[in-house]
């Protein structure tokens, strides 16, 4: 493959360099200090929206989205395709606690939005995509198990139900990222709606509101001992009911 970048990758990347130079990287002991003095797991450092704020100004704002002919702000993206974003992405990294999250374009919310972009209905993507797209809230990708191989989805065993209009989730999730962080709404979450398919077709993912009845957000995983700021939650479906909207649709 030709992983030569574009003029306009090139562009784009001197771009997020500069804001992190001269906005990311002298914010890091601020956020730091003020990580320390609250409850992780019930607010965030202020910190954040100042810099989303000044990300905004600056135009890097969900640079991972195609172009768009929205209204809003929030929904123009650069178009850049995977290979010119990738150094883009990498380059956030230099600061994961807070660069990716304050250019709007962090993991699980980035493939998240892909997802309800691609194949989310109208009304989905105004309740969920919208306020992701605008920052004001969180989501997490429910997929990995305790109990299985589930890198491999194929293996989980999670089942959602079909019981008249609704959907009945029952089962065991693992390194859920992201579903402590007290802005997290939204769980994209993957069960097995047809065991008797064949291997790749029996999975379904279902769009599940966090606070919905049955849903516990258990208790947060470190990783080699140390707590990531959105927490790796381990989240219980206990006969979860989410109402069927749309026949027909991926995500319903």
């Amino acid at each position: 493959m030709h992983f030569e970048q574009s003029l306009k990758s090139r562009e784009w990347l001197e771009r997020v360099r500069a804001f992190m130079e001269e906005r990311i990287y002298p914010a890091i002991p601020v956020y730091e200090e003020q990580l320390g003095r609250i409850d992780r797991w019930r607010e965030i450092p202020p910190i954040f929206e100042e810099l989303k704020a000044q990300a905004r100004a600056a135009g890097l704002w969900n640079m991972f989205m195609p172009p768009s002919e929205h209204d809003d702000e929030y929904f123009t993206g650069v178009g850049l395709t995977n290979v010119e974003y990738a150094p883009i992405a990498e380059l956030s990294g230099w600061s994961l606690e807070i660069a990716p999250e304050a250019i709007n374009c962090a993991a699980p919310d980035t493939g998240n939005m892909e997802l309800l972009h691609l194949i989310g209905t109208p009304a989905q993507q105004q309740q969920w995509l919208e306020p992701l797209l605008a920052g004001t809230i969180r989501s997490a990708f429910a997929m990995t198990e305790p109990d299985v191989a589930s890198s491999d989805a194929t293996n989980i065993t999670t089942r959602i139900e079909r019981d008249g209009d609704e959907y009945v989730i029952t089962g065991r999730k693992w390194w859920t990222s992201g579903a402590l962080d007290p802005r997290c709404r939204l769980l994209i979450t993957m069960g097995k709606t047809d065991p008797g398919a064949p291997p790749h077709r029996q999975q379904t993912m279902v769009l599940v509101p966090i606070d919905t009845a049955g849903v516990t957000v258990v208790r947060d995983l470190p990783v080699m001992g140390r707590h990531d700021q959105h927490g790796h939650a381990e989240v219980s479906f206990d006969g979860v009911r989410v109402r069927r909207h749309l026949p027909g649709t991926a995500l319903d």
